[in-house]
């Protein structure tokens, strides 16, 4: 069985890693929102393709246009946030248990 407690170590290592390149992606494209980017630059477009489906549901839920300030990268970093706390540390915590 420690093999596969290994490979649960291995993954709950590669989420988290992952995990925190999105969180890194997400306060970049908050970044670059804050100073009018040009929509043709293809950081720009690798940035809001790759964040948009995770924001565009949370900015459904929560319309907040009247204010005029997105609060929807903040609330899915604390989603990103408590996942990473969650799921990598049960990982974690189960492939120890299996070694």
């Amino acid at each position: 069985m420690f093999v596969f407690g290994n490979l649960l170590e291995t993954v709950a290592a590669l989420l988290h890693l992952a995990l925190n390149i999105y969180i890194w992606i997400i306060i970049a494209r908050a970044i670059v929102s804050w100073v009018s980017p040009d929509p043709s630059n293809p950081i720009v477009r690798f940035l809001y393709r790759v964040t948009e489906p995770a924001l565009r549901p949370i900015r459904n839920l929560l319309p907040m246009q009247g204010i005029g300030l997105d609060l929807s990268p903040m609330i899915l970093l604390l989603v990103i946030y408590v996942l990473d706390s969650f799921l990598v540390r049960t990982l974690r915590d189960l492939a120890s248990n299996l070694r």
